[in-house]
């Protein structure tokens, strides 16, 4: 062993460091792919020069496209249960019960199961151009809860001690539980909040509609618009270049040093 030049864990860190190089590359390579897809998806606004081509398409409708615009509610929105003057046409509402349960064996209190109860709502609602109305033309989102992605934004969380009042410490000695915390929390896709969906837009009742798509691409809802959704995969896949370059630079660095010692040893030896 004392003659082997090279340690192991020199050897182990050299080959880590390609592996994770051709890791990144992988991913960089299929972030890529990722996005010359999706540049060739074509992007509209909820305007007449959608209505226009949709009116002059096959069958009134697009395959597949990307649609982006504002939220707006078709029938009344849907307000905060915990935000004053906050409106929403979808909502979800979180309520978490964290409690215990006295342990007759170790003579203490332990966790129990946590209670989850969650609330679902939703309007019909429709993306539109800013400063447009619903009169104006409009795109409808249909079954926004079969689309992919999360576009729902937490606008309210919280965490309080449960109660303990004479009510509750009754309770307590009869089921030989009690809860500790409640947690609360709310998300909604708000009015007038930017929505980019991808899916098939077809034309009906001079009005356009989204709608999953039937060759079996994906539906996809992003909370914000066509830009910035480009820009994060662009960033993306800058960030596993970068990581491609400077795990392989590494690897190559410690092994380019690893041969110089090693021939540098045996000049040493033979001379």
């Amino acid at each position: 062993m004392s003659d082997f030049p090279i340690s192991p864990l020199v050897l182990i860190g050299v080959g880590s460091s390609f592996a994770c190089s051709g890791l990144f590359y992988h991913l960089y390579q299929e972030k890529k792919r990722e996005l010359m897809t999706l540049k060739e998806i074509p992007v509209f606004r909820p305007d007449h020069h959608l209505a226009t081509l949709l009116k002059s398409s096959p069958h009134r409708r697009l395959q597949y496209a990307a649609v982006e615009g504002l939220v707006q509610a078709d029938e009344k929105p849907l307000t905060s249960q915990f935000v004053p003057r906050c409106y929403g046409v979808l909502q979800k509402i979180k309520v978490v019960e964290h409690g215990e349960y006295w342990n007759s064996i170790s003579k203490t209190w332990s966790p129990r199961p946590t209670n989850r109860k969650e609330t679902n709502n939703s309007v019909p609602f429709s993306l539109i151009c800013p400063g447009s109305y619903l009169a104006d033309f409009h795109v409808q989102v249909q079954d926004p809860s079969e689309g992919s992605g999360y576009f729902l934004e937490r606008i309210y969380h919280r965490v309080r001690r449960a109660e303990e009042g004479l009510v509750n410490v009754v309770l307590q000695g009869i089921s030989g539980e009690r809860a500790v915390a409640i947690e609360e929390s709310e998300e909604m896709l708000r009015v007038g909040s930017s929505l980019t969906v991808f899916g098939e837009v077809v034309l009906e009742g001079g009005h356009g509609r989204l709608r999953a798509p039937r060759d079996g691409r994906e539906y996809l809802l992003v909370p914000t618009d066509y830009k910035r959704f480009m820009e994060q995969h662009e960033r993306s896949a800058s960030m596993w270049k970068m990581l491609t370059a400077v795990t392989g630079v590494i690897g190559a660095s410690v092994l380019a040093g690893v041969i110089y010692n090693t021939a540098g040893k045996q000049d040493d030896r033979s001379k």
